[in-house]
């Protein structure tokens, strides 16, 4: 594999993996110095075709902010379904983000009033989030996607990159099974 080829895949990789939001140490990024959290929504936060935050999340949102966190929704997707969910959350939104388009993770920094050194990003894709972030210097954590049957035709096929992706970092001894923090 050639070396660009190779940093593109080692590019990929988050730094941490949770199965859900809800297993991630806030406690712990808060002692590292994060103060910030850029979020996709779709597969992330609810399933792609749940309108509106469920209960446990609302909670846990409410839990990040009362611990001093700023947050903000990053979204590929239209206006019309991102401020649907964030607007009776009060949290800041960006739609139509075209991630991992540097732009978008640039604004939510400046939503934020943050630098990248202080917030981590949420998503359930390697290609939109994770690399996205890792690209901007900040710290990525995967989420295992809440609804994958749910998914739109660009995901489906990101999904199959990402299938492409994974089986090379395996072979390198890169990425294993189960492997969550």
């Amino acid at each position: 594999m050639q070396r660009g080829q190779a940093l593109m895949f080692e590019r990929l990789l988050p730094h941490m993996r949770v199965n859900t939001v809800y297993d991630i140490q806030l406690d712990e990024l808060y002692a590292k110095g994060v103060r910030g959290i850029i979020t996709d929504l779709d597969n992330t936060l609810v399933g792609a075709r749940e309108a509106l935050a469920t209960p446990e999340l609302v909670k846990w949102l409410d839990g990040v902010r009362d611990r001093g966190f700023k947050v903000v929704i990053v979204s590929n997707n239209n206006e019309t379904r991102v401020s649907r969910f964030a607007k009776p959350l009060d949290i800041p939104y960006i739609h139509a983000a075209r991630k991992p388009a540097n732009k978008s993770f640039r604004k939510a920094l400046t939503v934020l009033g943050l630098p990248a050194e202080k917030t981590v990003v949420l998503g359930d894709q390697m290609l939109t989030d994770v690399l996205g972030g890792n690209r901007m210097g900040l710290y990525t954590i995967l989420v295992t996607p809440i609804a994958p049957a749910d998914e739109g035709i660009m995901t489906r096929v990101n999904r199959r990159i990402e299938r492409i992706a994974l089986s090379r970092l395996r072979k390198k001894g890169l990425w294993y099974e189960g492997e969550t923090k």
